[in-house]
Order: C-alpha cells, then sequence, then structure tokens
C-alpha cells in the first residue's frame, strides 16, 4: 500500500516560508473528487505520523491539512499534535452548531484552525472568534469581495491567506490588500528585470559547470579550479567532513577531499554549491525546491536506464529554477551559461525526455495526479516507486541545504 502526499509552501510578507499545505490522494488513480476526502485525510496523517514523519516533509514548520466538518467533530485532528498542524476546514464544511461545538474545543486546546477556499456568509460569523487563518482564492473571488471579506475579518485576530498566488505582480496586489500570507508558485517567475553580477567564486563554479557537463569529469581541472578559490576549497572540505557521509578519518586535502566524494558525489556538489552561491537574496525554499527536484529527476533516471545519465538529469532538475533564482528569462541564461545542449533542450523546448522528467515532478509538487499517471505511463516507470523517490528527495535536499549552511 502506497500513500501519495506532496506538499505546497506557504510564505509570509517576506517570502519566508511559514509552512506547508500537505496534499493527498490515496494512488494516483483516485483523483478528487473520486475519492473520499475522510478517507484521503485519514491516510495522510497516517502516513504522516506514523511512516515519513511531518517534520520530514514540513522541516518543522506547521502543516495544514484539511479536515472535513464531519472530521473535526469526531475530533480527528487530535491525532496531530497541536504544534505541528494547522487545522484547514474544508470549503464544504456546513457552519452547524454541532462544528462550532467542535472548533471551540480544538481552538480552547491550542489548535489553529484555517477556513479553505472562503466565502463569506454570515453564518459563519460565530466562527471568527476561534478562526486563526482565513484563506481566500486569489483566482476565483473578486476585488469586492476580498475587500469586503478583510474588512469584516479586521474585527478578529485574524490572518489572511492568499491562495493561487502564481506571478510576483500577483503577490504584490495581494501585499497591497493587506494579506499575511502566500500560497501557490509565484517565486517561479522572474521578480523583475535585472542582471545579477556573478562573483569571484560563482565564476569559478561556472567553469567547474562545464566540466560537469562532460560525461567522463576531468579531475585535475577540477581540482585546479578549487585549489585557486579559497571559499570554494573551504565549502569543499566543510561538505566532505559533514556527518552525512560518516568518515572514519578527517579529508585535509582538496585532492583528497574530490577522490574520495567520487565522480557522481562530486557533480552533484558542484550544482549544489552553483545554485546556493547564486540563492542570497532567495527563499531557503526555491533553493530546496530545486534540490529536490534534482535528486527525484536522478532517481527517475536511475530508474528509468535512459540514455540519460544520472548526473545529466539530476544537473536538469537543479537548473529548473534557475531563471527565479537569477531574475532572467531562462531563454536568455541558457544562451551564457556553460551547460550541455540536452539539458537546455530540456529546459527551453520543454521537449524530450529530461523535460517529461521535470513535468513528472511539477504535477507531482501541485498533486496533479492524473497528469502525474499519464507522465509515469508515458516514461514507463513504476509508479509504485514515485512516491519513495519523492520522499527520499524531500529528506535528502532537507540534508543538503542543512549542509551547506553549516548546520
Amino acid at each position: 500500500m502506497y500513500s501519495y502526499a506532496a506538499r505546497q509552501p506557504i510564505f509570509d510578507r517576506n517570502k519566508n516560508v511559514f509552512g506547508y499545505e500537505l496534499l493527498f490522494r490515496d494512488s494516483l488513480k483516485n483523483v478528487f473528487p473520486n475519492i473520499d476526502g475522510d478517507v484521503a485525510t485519514s491516510k495522510l496523517i497516517e502516513t504522516t505520523q506514523f511512516n515519513l514523519g511531518l517534520e520530514e516533509l514540513t522541516q518543522n514548520h506547521p502543516a495544514l491539512i484539511n479536515f472535513s466538518d464531519e472530521l473535526v467533530i469526531k475530533e480527528v485532528p487530535t491525532l496531530v499534535p497541536k504544534e505541528q498542524v494547522i487545522i484547514e476546514l474544508l470549503e464544504t464544511a456546513r457552519p452547524t452548531k454541532s462544528l462550532l461545538t467542535a472548533v471551540k474545543k480544538l481552538h480552547q486546546a491550542g489548535y489553529q484552525i484555517a477556513l479553505d477556499d472562503y466565502v463569506h456568509t454570515a453564518s459563519w460569523l460565530h466562527f471568527f472568534p476561534y478562526i486563526n487563518i482565513i484563506k481566500i482564492c486569489f483566482k476565483t473571488s473578486s476585488k469586492e469581495q476580498i475587500e469586503h471579506i478583510i474588512e469584516i475579518a479586521r474585527n478578529y485576530p485574524i490572518k489572511l491567506l492568499a491562495e493561487k498566488i502564481e506571478t510576483y505582480e500577483e503577490f504584490q496586489s495581494a501585499k497591497k490588500l493587506d494579506f499575511d500570507y502566500f500560497q501557490g508558485y509565484f517565486f517561479s517567475e522572474p521578480e523583475m528585470v535585472k542582471k545579477k553580477a556573478l562573483a569571484p567564486s560563482t565564476l569559478s563554479l561556472t567553469e567547474l559547470l562545464v566540466l560537469a557537463s562532460e560525461p567522463e569529469l576531468n579531475l585535475k581541472k577540477v581540482c585546479d579550479i578549487f585549489q585557486r578559490d579559497f571559499s570554494l576549497s573551504f565549502k569543499l572540505l566543510r561538505y566532505a567532513n559533514s556527518a552525512m557521509f560518516k568518515r572514519r578519518a578527517q579529508i585535509d586535502s582538496i585532492k583528497q577531499a574530490l577522490v574520495v566524494l567520487g565522480e557522481q558525489e562530486i557533480k552533484r556538489f558542484l550544482a549544489l554549491l552553483f545554485t546556493a552561491q547564486i540563492n542570497d537574496d532567495k527563499p531557503t525554499e526555491l533553493l530546496n525546491l530545486s534540490i529536490t527536484r534534482a535528486k527525484f529527476c536522478e532517481s527517475l533516471a536511475t530508474e528509468d536506464h535512459s540514455v540519460h545519465a544520472p548526473s545529466v538529469a539530476f544537473l536538469t532538475g537543479m537548473m529548473s529554477v534557475i531563471d527565479a533564482l537569477l531574475d532572467q528569462p531562462i531563454e536568455s541564461l541558457m544562451e551564457k551559461l556553460p551547460l550541455s545542449d540536452e539539458i537546455k533542450h530540456a529546459l527551453t523546448t520543454q521537449e524530450g525526455r529530461l523535460a517529461d522528467y521535470l513535468r513528472l515532478i511539477e504535477s507531482y509538487e501541485q498533486a496533479n495526479w492524473i497528469v502525474t499517471e499519464q507522465l509515469i505511463d508515458k516514461l514507463k516507470l513504476p509508479s509504485n516507486r514515485i512516491p519513495d523517490y519523492y520522499q527520499q528527495a524531500v529528506v535528502w535536499a532537507n540534508q543538503q541545504t542543512s549542509s551547506l549552511n553549516g548546520r
């Protein structure tokens, strides 16, 4: 029995991660509303609490989980510690007396409660003293509807969350309307037209990316570049000596670090380092997203036995958000970056097997199980392995970002 869970980040006004909404279906073929929502929620709690662990999926941020009014009345949310969850009351919930009693009880127990896809009716005003967050769909709600909800919510200690924020312009509009939190992949679009200068270390990394794109790594050239850049050398030694690799003896030279890591791990490290280097003024979640995609694509290439090496798939996944990191169109960046033609082709034309890998991880991130299933069938991949690859990628990405940040 496999469980299919994905996560979607929620940001505050400074684009720091506030929490994650966890999305669930019972299988790739069971797409809402063809699956009972209560069953989906129950299985999601079972999976995250007893298998993977919420802290792995959310990096110790709160998890927003959907609950029907029936599950809330049955006190199912209390199966999750109050510190780890925000209860999302579905838009299909009915504002009955029984539900109000249950919400009051949860509120008194210290749980936070959100109203999902909220459309205002007077009946819900009785709930407002016990509600922490109201989620409003930015796509389907008119400006007048949004302003009306904001005006009413101001009388209560309620935070407002804008859903379906997909562009920088929408993010700015929601901020002007005094929203506190934002959900959607708005960070996947360039925020403004500007060019970021490359620091000396980044120039060296660009040289290293050329070498990493080649089928066979030239270890001597790689070693020479590291030895002339103190900052890169320091990071390499720290990475090679990190607890993640459980070395028996300390590594104390550049050449030794490169030999011990091996070609596959070196290529991973270079891609990680390049992305982290240019991520200094971006949300940490963006770096984490790129690393998760990289590991996921690498796993697909390993499983797929395709013509593409796992290291090429890894770098493709890593570079899939490079436009957001550098605030430049992907086509312009591909002309400047020394990547292989197959990676550039996948990122600019969205065609080919590597592009299908990216579409698969993107559909999984958004819990679009119909598209996910279609792509798995197209790629002839084992559907029962995909949840494992995703969960492993999330855990691995968390470990990598912690290592790169020196934690």
